[in-house]
């Protein structure tokens, strides 16, 4: 069986969850000078401007895959601006402070919930606080009335706030079925992704992501989630934190075991996952879906795999019969994931 302590140094690899604190720079104070020149006894002021505050940037990279870097570090402050100096001379500003974040990552309010962006692309970046603004120094407020101002503004500070960074994957392809119908091994063959695999519930602790091709059409992107069971959209077992990594995917393949399909009701494991996704959101029902029977090898009776069969088309969705461990079927996956991926 799959330890305690080894199950949760797997969930520690993957964070997809984290509460930071960000804080941006403050900007300098502008300075107070008059100019002191030979044979100009009266030089005006020529205080300069204070630099701007760093501001604290969140930039999307595909190097990243988890939050696991801020479950260590979760507190983020740019530089400050310098001080303005005399003969006009301007502080340098603030250096902003770029944190790396996965591509998929949403900021949000950890209060409120509101998002404040969703970084979707690689690249893509969000000024998660901006950097005070710098004082003017006092040769911004001479007049002709006012000469000699020995004043200046004083920087103003930089933004602060607490941020919720929150991942969801982006696929093209989810993988959804209940525990142990054979997801990491049909993802481990049709990709290059080597999940954990293993003849036991849960064995897939967090999601796995392959990349996948057939011929020479453009690749695509699946994800295995972790298995579900009954009440995943209220929280029970991990359903919750992992239903949300097939929100943004195009089409689900619902992966369902053919040898522990039920003869009374075969419809049974589909009904059960179609009913936790619905229920954790409605966008669920727009999504394309193809079901997959897998381990066809294991039903040795053809009648029962053709009653099985029928029932499953009756749903109206494509319907296939593979074998991941035998490697048999999955071609046909493959090619039927690709032509609906290029119609879209």
């Amino acid at each position: 069986m799959l330890s305690l302590a080894s199950g949760v140094r797997e969930l520690m690899k993957f964070i997809d969850e984290v509460k930071i604190s960000v804080c941006a720079g403050k900007g300098g104070n502008g300075c107070v000078s008059f100019r002191r020149e030979k044979y100009v006894p009266r030089g005006g002021p020529d205080g300069g401007d204070g630099g701007e505050g760093g501001s604290v940037i969140i930039e999307a990279t595909q190097r990243k895959h988890s939050l696991l870097d801020f479950r260590y570090k979760n507190i983020f402050k740019a530089e400050a601006g310098k001080s303005g100096a005399g003969r006009n001379k301007k502080g340098r500003s603030g250096r902003d402070l770029v944190i790396e974040a996965p591509v998929g990552t949403m900021l949000k309010d950890p209060v409120s919930g509101e998002i404040f962006a969703d970084l979707t692309e690689n690249g893509q970046i969000s000024i998660a606080a901006k950097g005070g603004r710098g004082g003017k120094g006092n040769a911004h407020f001479a007049t002709s009335t006012h000469r000699t101002p020995r004043f200046a503004q004083e920087g103003q500070p930089g933004e602060e706030r607490e941020l919720k960074l929150e991942l969801k994957l982006i696929a093209d392809v989810g993988l959804v079925g209940l525990p142990n119908v054979g997801k990491s091994t049909l993802i481990s063959v049709v990709s290059a992704a080597r999940p954990k695999i293993a003849d036991y519930p849960f064995t897939t602790l967090v999601p796995n992501l392959g990349v996948v091709q057939y011929d020479d059409a453009p690749p695509f992107v699946m994800a295995d989630v972790p298995g579900l069971i009954e009440g995943a959209h209220l929280g029970a077992g991990l359903g919750v934190r992992f239903l949300k990594h097939i929100e943004r995917t195009r089409i689900l393949v619902h992966v369902i075991d053919a040898s522990a399909a039920p003869e009374d009701n075969p419809l049974l494991p589909f009904e059960q996952i179609e009913h936790e996704l619905k229920s954790y959101s409605q966008d669920m029902r727009k999504k394309p879906r193809i079901i997959v029977l897998n381990k066809t090898d294991m039903v040795k009776d053809s009648q029962l795999l053709a009653k099985i069969h029928g029932n499953y088309l009756q749903l109206g969705s494509p319907v296939l019969l593979v074998s991941a461990l035998k490697r048999e079927g999955l071609r046909e996956l493959v090619r039927l994931l690709t032509q609906l991926l290029l119609q879209e």
